[in-house]
């Protein structure tokens, strides 16, 4: 279903998570929930995550993730802003202690000159901070985006685990 590379991404992370009793929380927007089916592909993932968020309306942030209408209102959806009160959000509604969030647009429509298809904002939470990197993929296919976004987004969360 996924990569080898995003395969053993997830590998890693359900390893290194369960080595430590560390519990896991995905907040999702563009994705769709696919970072939490790459971990939920690997047997004993049960044991490490706990709840993915797919929040893909505004609404949604504000309602499950406690995103402020107010940060959504000034910065967007696709924001950095907007992305790391995803990833605290998902550790603040979970029992989780690492988070990984992901926004953006994958197209191929929704983009704008300021924010491009391919233009996604990733954000992970754990217990020594949060962290965010942005990507512009450019316009990959929508598909090819959102691939693209869960190998980030792994890569994001066993730097949290590290």
């Amino acid at each position: 279903m996924f990569s080898q590379d995003i395969a053993q991404l997830a590998q890693q992370i359900v390893a290194t998570a369960s080595e430590r009793g560390l519990m896991l929380a995905t907040a999702e927007s563009c994705t769709g929930g696919l970072v939490s089916a790459a971990i939920t592909a690997i047997p004993g993932s049960s044991a490490v995550l706990d709840r993915g968020f797919v929040t893909y309306s505004n609404e949604a942030k504000a309602e499950m993730l406690g995103v402020s209408v107010k940060i959504l209102s000034d910065h967007g959806a696709v924001s950095q802003a907007v992305a790391v009160a995803m990833a605290e959000g998902a550790v603040k509604h979970s029992r989780a202690s690492v988070s990984v969030s992901v926004t953006g647009v994958a197209g191929p429509g929704g983009g704008s000159v300021d924010k491009p298809v391919g233009l996604v904002h990733f954000a992970a939470s754990g217990p020594q901070g949060v962290i965010h990197r942005v990507e512009r993929f450019g316009d990959l296919g929508r598909d090819g985006i959102r691939q693209a976004s869960v190998r980030v987004a792994l890569e994001m969360l066993a730097d949290r685990l590290a």
